[in-house]
């Protein structure tokens, strides 16, 4: 464990990475490797090299054998690492994130993270997973990156009591995980309610979930999720679901995932604290510059049905306008696909 300015960072050492994760590790760089020489760096045998990369190739990382070069991951992704993170992190950052942790694979960063006992109101702790064996956005959709092909982020926050327009939260995130895109050099748009959106494909999404007692204090734990390194493989699949899809290195980013999570960690520890004070107020006007549906025709999907109309925005309090013939109509939740062009 590794202690920096208050910020515990750690791996889990007690816990022993599976043989998948370090051989992960060894062919994170992006050059081949021989097996006799990976076998030798991990003292196990050749077939048991043999094993992992199959495994890795099972959840997804795409690894080329080639005969007498020896193994590489087909894209370079520097292992995700809690002490690289906190290093990036600002120092009123670091004053707030109690701790933050970096796992191989868990079934969600979400859900462990909800487990979790409530934190003392003011400071904030993170967990970062190469790979979920259940990850899940809203409405219960599967979300998939393998090991180094993503950012799969939570970072638990305690109100003191339930805020009243907590449902603009995902909102006031979305706006600094914009922020936190642009240190990278990277411009993004908002697509209401939780979409991440580059060049008109979807970067990521967020996810809040909630653990709250009545008249009590409230615990959010907000996931973020972001293609960082998918393969074209992977995005031509993504969109056969209708959901075309970017990353970062298909966007230019070169940043390390390491330093893209500091990023994300920093702006929304310090926005979660204004979001607290001020609610939506100091988010909106980004919101809206960035907003992809404004003005654009679209269908509303709710369980009261389907309404249709012109996007106008979103309000003080985060609900999505829609002019419809009838009038602008509100919506605090829902689905939103784009109506084709006629």
């Amino acid at each position: 464990m590794v202690a920096r300015r208050g910020i515990r960072a750690g791996a889990r050492p007690n816990d022993p990475l599976p043989l998948s994760a370090r051989v992960f590790a060894q062919l994170a760089d992006g050059r081949f490797h021989s097996g006799e020489a990976l076998a030798a760096q991990l003292g196990v045998s050749r077939g048991a090299i043999w094993k992992a990369v199959r495994a890795l190739r099972g959840i997804g990382t795409v690894v080329h054998a080639v005969p007498n070069r020896g193994y590489r991951m087909a894209t370079a992704a520097e292992p995700l690492d809690a002490a690289k993170i906190c290093e990036h992190l600002s120092a009123p950052a670091r004053g707030i994130v109690r701790r933050i942790e970096t796992l191989w694979c868990v079934a969600s960063t979400n859900s462990m993270l909800l487990a979790r006992p409530n934190l003392q109101f003011g400071v904030s702790e993170a967990l970062l997973a190469e790979y979920q064996s259940a990850g899940r956005g809203r409405r219960g959709r599967a979300w998939f990156a393998p090991p180094g092909g993503g950012i799969c982020l939570s970072q638990s926050w305690s109100f003191r009591e339930v805020p009243a327009d907590l449902g603009a939260l995902g909102l006031a995130v979305g706006v600094c995980v914009l922020r936190a895109l642009r240190r990278a050099g990277l411009a993004g748009g908002l697509k209401w309610p939780n979409d991440i959106l580059v060049a008109g494909r979807k970067l990521g999404g967020i996810l809040l979930e909630l653990r709250a007692e009545s008249a009590g204090p409230a615990c959010v734990v907000i996931g973020i999720g972001l293609n960082a390194a998918l393969g074209e493989a992977l995005r031509q699949r993504i969109a056969t679901m209708g959901l075309p899809a970017t990353d970062l290195v298909s966007a230019g980013v070169t940043l390390s995932r390491n330093v893209v999570a500091a990023a994300i960690i920093d702006e929304v520890t310090q926005g979660l604290g204004r979001f607290e004070r001020e609610a939506l107020r100091p988010f909106i006007e980004e919101w809206r510059a960035a907003d992809v549906l404004r003005g654009t025709e679209i269908e509303v999907h709710t369980t009261a049905g389907v309404a249709r109309g012109l996007a106008r925005g979103i309000d003080l309090h985060g609900a999505l306008l829609l002019e419809t013939p009838q009038g602008v109509r509100r919506f605090i939740s829902g689905e939103v696909t784009v109506r084709p062009a006629s």
